[in-house]
């Protein structure tokens, strides 16, 4: 039951921090603190410029991030490092640093105590312990992250690897749930086990590639910030729909509609199983097209830019948790 219990703890901070990460993206906190494990050298963050210790600080850092934007690097003094700061900034991405702490408690708790687990204990032993290998080398990746100046690509495989310890956790919480005794009879036709297996794995890699597009299309959006002077929020979205990659996301979505309709329609109709994953996997396509549209045609809004992140790290968790189901089904290990 520990087990069961430290897994949904560690579900639900991993979806808090995907939220809270999304968060520090869209308000262009990335570099809020430019250091790590320190936060402009201090472990308590400064609210005041003259808190900071430049003394502190590697001023040559600073010049080789000003290098990757294109900056001249002499123009970096330490009068400019502390025109940088910005404690909105700064607060926002210690939060997303302190978010991460429980994460990590958490995940290193479940791997100890999956030791103890009484079913599928090999499966959530393993599972377990790969999440805490995940925990650590994304919290690796988000110092990787500040030390390369938001580099494009690492912030896509950050994503990455928190989609995968999303996967990893559902899976523990699906093999450790208690035994709630007998269940009705869920009998239906092999064939359409098969084909709403199918489809259900091709929902979730149309959903896992969106996903990892979503955050190059993101990328592209930080980009386009930092040149986009006397330009409204509004106006951003022109410029992002003549991108390769927004069309690709844009397509791919349609995609999820499809195979989350006939998903919904094949359990509804052919089946006596539950609509309850099917029914939030279509609600929730459809409001993230609602979404896509507000931000594509009327203006990038972060609330649904946060939104949006969060909404597609919870429709991952519920999509995973229905694969397992009907994998359990086709397998006879089905135990609630």
């Amino acid at each position: 039951m520990i087990v069961n219990r430290l897994a949904w703890i560690t579900l639900v901070c991993l979806i808090v921090l995907v939220i809270v990460g999304a968060t520090v993206r869209v308000t262009g906190s990335g570099l809020g603190c430019p250091d790590w494990p320190t936060c402009w050298g201090c472990l308590i963050p400064p609210t005041h410029v003259d808190q900071i210790d430049v003394d502190k600080l590697d001023i040559e850092k600073f010049k080789r991030h000003a290098v990757k934007k294109g900056i001249d690097p002499d123009t970096i003094t330490r009068d400019t490092v502390l025109d940088s700061f910005d404690p909105v900034h700064t607060w926002i991405e210690f939060g997303n640093r302190l978010t991460s702490l429980p994460l990590g408690l958490a995940s290193l708790l479940l791997a100890f105590f999956s030791f103890t687990a009484k079913r599928h204990r090999r499966w959530i032993i393993l599972l377990s312990w790969l999440g805490l290998i995940d925990v650590i080398g994304n919290a690796l990746m988000g110092a990787l992250v500040v030390r390369s100046g938001l580099q494009p690509g690492i912030i896509t495989l950050h994503m990455g690897l928190a989609f995968l310890l999303i996967c990893m956790m559902v899976a523990v919480v699906f093999l450790s749930r208690p035994n709630d005794g007998p269940k009705p009879n869920r009998k239906f036709d092999p064939k359409i086990k098969t084909q709403l297996m199918i489809f259900s794995l091709l929902f979730f890699a149309f959903l896992f590639c969106e996903g990892l597009m979503g955050s190059q299309l993101r990328e592209q959006t930080d980009e386009f910030a930092k040149v986009a002077d006397g330009l409204s929020r509004n106006q951003w979205a022109d410029k992002l729909n003549e991108t390769w990659i927004y069309k690709a996301h844009r397509s791919f979505s349609w995609s999820l509609l499809i195979t989350a309709g006939l998903i919904f329609y094949w359990v509804k109709k052919k089946t006596q199983l539950q609509l309850r994953e099917p029914k939030l996997m279509l609600a929730m396509v459809v409001s993230m097209m609602l979404m896509g549209i507000i931000l594509a045609h009327i203006s990038v809004y972060q609330v649904i830019q946060v939104l949006h992140v969060g909404m597609t790290a919870i429709l991952l968790a519920v999509t995973w948790h229905w694969i397992m189901h009907l994998y359990s089904l086709q397998t006879g290990a089905q135990r609630g």
